[in-house]
């Protein structure tokens, strides 16, 4: 007997809905990656085409970034796949959970790979170790970030097409850096450092040797640790 479409179904819900609270992050990141591919001077036809075939924000960053600096093909591919190593080792980890589905089922999910779809899904498995509905699980959580990644960079794209040429070099590298901030700000602590550092470099931009960047620094740092003490002391631990 076939298992029922709504057994099917649920677990396939529950990952969309479980991943939900990193998608605005996910998002975030998507938009600033988009954005700065065009930045870099990839055309929109181009930065959509990445998009779409690579799936590897923080890979594609590199990869632009390097290419708007003139190194060579062979580096931009070498540091890609150093960048892109860890897909092997969370590969390694999901594959006993995806056995016995057809190649073609694997290769879509080996493509769906992300950071943030691998630790929802392996944190998943391995505290519900006996319970059915794994590969849909998977499949749930995969689309909800694919889906949330791509429309965000895709948006990006038209965005950052709105930007001077001029801006090419020093924007890219600047977006590249908020890009990779934003995808480590996972909680309010960090969310308040990354506020603090910003307002206070934005408030000192005039003081001369760049110490605006210094002051940043230190205040993103200092409020981090106080704001997690205050987490903490507020949630009892």
């Amino acid at each position: 007997m076939s298992q029922p479409r709504s057994d099917r179904l649920r677990p396939f819900l529950a990952g969309s809905n479980a991943c939900l609270p990193v998608l605005p992050g996910v998002m975030s990141f998507g938009l600033i990656c988009g954005a700065a591919m065009v930045a870099g001077g990839l055309s929109k036809t181009e930065a959509v085409a990445m998009i779409l075939f690579v799936y590897a924000g923080t890979m594609q960053l590199a990869a632009v970034q390097l290419a708007a600096t003139g190194a060579p093909l062979v580096v931009i591919a070498l540091a890609g796949a150093i960048i892109n190593l860890r897909f092997a080792m969370f590969s390694l980890s999901i594959a006993p959970h995806v056995q016995g589905l057809p190649a073609r089922v694997r290769a879509v999910f080996a493509y769906a790979l992300a950071d943030n779809a691998y630790a929802q899904s392996i944190t998943h498995f391995t505290l519900h170790p006996g319970e059915p509905g794994h590969v849909p699980y998977y499949a749930g959580v995969t689309l909800a970030v694919w889906a949330a990644w791509v429309g965000a960079a895709i948006a990006g794209v038209f965005v950052g097409a709105a930007f001077p040429r001029e801006w090419q070099l020093e924007f890219t590298v600047s977006l590249t850096l908020l890009a990779l901030g934003v995808a480590n700000m996972r909680d309010r602590a960090s969310a308040l450092a990354a506020l603090a550092a910003g307002v206070t470099a934005l408030l000192a931009a005039g003081l001369p040797y760049r110490i605006g960047l210094i002051l940043g620094a230190g205040a993103g740092v200092a409020v981090g640790i106080l704001a997690e003490q205050w987490i903490r002391a507020s949630s009892g631990r």
